[in-house]
């Protein structure tokens, strides 16, 4: 039935486009019209562009049609409202960029209309990315499918719930501390923050840049592979990505992980977390020794510091980047009778409480006399924590983790309270911290019904061997999908 469309994985769907047993016009309209059905209550999606996607999908038929197809052609996705998309309002959540329309593609979303993709519309979003709750959009909160009362997580939660509610079949993030594997555990999907530099970050608007990576959301682990080859390799666009090549992210799902060395972290499991959260993962521990995997304790023994480390340098690195928004060259533009006036009042207005927290916090990390005492010191913790990490990997394949200490928390519970609020990436920062491969894989619910997630966490580049991980396990089956309550 039509009406059952959206509820197909990548796989599920390629398989019958390509078949012929449906249409990407068909399969783009169940989508458009589940967000239709509960948009309002929701808030997924800042900007639907049926009409263009419409559009697209008729392409994409024709393609098919014509046996010129990738593993994407015809599938639909939403795209977090970070990316530059050409002819499209690209407004990161903010106000200050609320009538911004990108002459240009970012280089993922010129990837994927290569592909054959079709793009359903922009999701909602901390503002700047900035957040872990998507309570900080210009545009309302994002809530979570399962609760409504609770957040999707953040910085991606609208990719998240869109993902998690059968809004689309798969989604596009980005991941500055967590924010597409804290949004992922809070909505019961996979997400994957791949290895920095592994997939471009042109065209992508900047927070955090050593920090930030683009990676999928999806239903299954499988998808999520699917969609990480169609948008890593090397951008000369992007000075940062990796010339490295890409390999064949899907064929690696072998099923088998007998054998693969696991670390568990003393550290990530810390007093307070919610029971839940600690008997799930610990439950998925015991799983992956049923299939044959080693599975041994380890130590990361600077995690303790990882918190205060980012908040200093992701806030200095967005300082910097947030710059550029003065009122003069493109977004919100406040009247004033002079320089000074336009660029104070610009910025009053269009950025939020939480950006301009993190705008102060950076800018005075950064000042004269306090660079050496913060911002320095934080980056020689970055690197202890990386070397951490490193010499984990001498004695094991990849790290399990929880994704966060407690499942999707009530909305407006720790708005006033931005400290816990940080806290909420605890497991998820110094992976980012030391540019490594997570992926947040569903491992549970709790007793209220709330998804919990689990975090494999690989070497360099070690996309191939988390995703083989997180395939088996979902495979076992020890863990039943409960759809969203909607």
């Amino acid at each position: 039935m039509t009406s059952e469309l959206f509820t197909l994985t990548i796989t599920e769907a390629r398989e019958r486009l390509v078949k012929r047993e449906l249409s990407a016009v068909e399969l783009t309209r169940a989508c458009l019209d589940r967000a239709a059905a509960i948009e309002s209550r929701l808030n997924a999606f800042i900007t639907l562009c049926p009409r263009e996607a419409i559009e697209q999908a008729e392409v994409a038929d024709r393609l098919i049609a014509r046996g010129n197809c990738s593993s994407l052609t015809g599938i639909p996705l939403a795209i977090k409202d970070i990316f530059a998309t050409r002819g499209v309002r690209t407004t990161c959540a903010s106000k200050i960029l609320e009538g911004f329309v990108p002459p240009y593609d970012a280089t993922v979303i010129e990837r994927l209309r290569a592909a054959g993709a079709i793009f359903l519309g922009k999701t909602n979003m901390d503002e700047f990315a900035m957040g872990s709750s998507t309570e900080n959009s210009s545009f309302g909160p994002t809530r979570n499918p399962y609760d409504l009362r609770r957040v999707a997580g953040g910085s991606s939660g609208g990719s998240a719930a869109a993902v998690a509610a059968d809004e689309c079949i798969a989604a596009l993030g980005t991941d500055t501390g967590g924010s597409i594997r804290e949004p992922a555990s809070f909505c019961g999907v996979v997400g994957l923050k791949p290895t920095y530099s592994r997939v471009s970050r042109y065209g992508v608007i900047a927070y955090a840049s050593s920090l930030d990576q683009v990676g999928p959301f999806a239903k299954t682990v499988r998808d999520a592979a699917i969609l990480l080859g169609e948008i890593a390799g090397v951008d000369p666009r992007d000075a940062t990505c990796s010339a490295r090549p890409v390999p064949d992210y899907e064929a690696a799902l072998t099923g088998k992980v007998e054998g693969i060395r696991i670390g568990v972290p003393r550290e990530f499991f810390v007093e307070g977390m919610q029971e839940d959260v600690g008997l799930a993962v610990r439950s998925a521990i015991k799983q992956f020794e049923s299939q044959g995997c080693q599975v041994r304790e380890i130590s990361l023994p600077h995690t303790q510091y990882a918190v205060a480390a980012y908040y200093l340098i992701a806030t200095a690195e967005a300082s910097a980047n947030l710059a550029r928004y003065d009122g003069i060259r493109y977004g919100l533009r406040a009247e004033a009778d002079n320089t000074l006036d336009l660029y104070n009042r610009t910025r009053d207005r269009g950025f939020g409480p939480e950006v301009k927290r993190r705008i102060m916090l950076g800018t005075f990390a950064l000042s004269a006399g306090y660079y050496d005492a913060y911002y320095r010191k934080a980056q020689k913790v970055r690197t202890l924590i990386r070397q951490d990490f490193f010499r984990a990997f001498n004695d094991c394949d990849i790290i399990l983790t929880p994704v966060a200490p407690t499942t999707a928390f009530e909305l407006g519970e720790k708005i006033a309270d931005p400290l816990q609020m940080y806290l909420s990436d605890i497991f998820t920062i110094s992976v980012n911290l030391a540019g490594l491969p997570g992926l947040s894989v569903p491992c549970g619910y709790d007793r209220k019904g709330m998804p919990i997630g689990l975090q494999l966490i690989g070497p360099p580049f070690g996309e191939e061997i988390i995703l083989r991980a997180g395939d088996a396990y979902e495979r076992s089956g020890c863990v039943q999908r409960q759809p969203p309550p909607l």
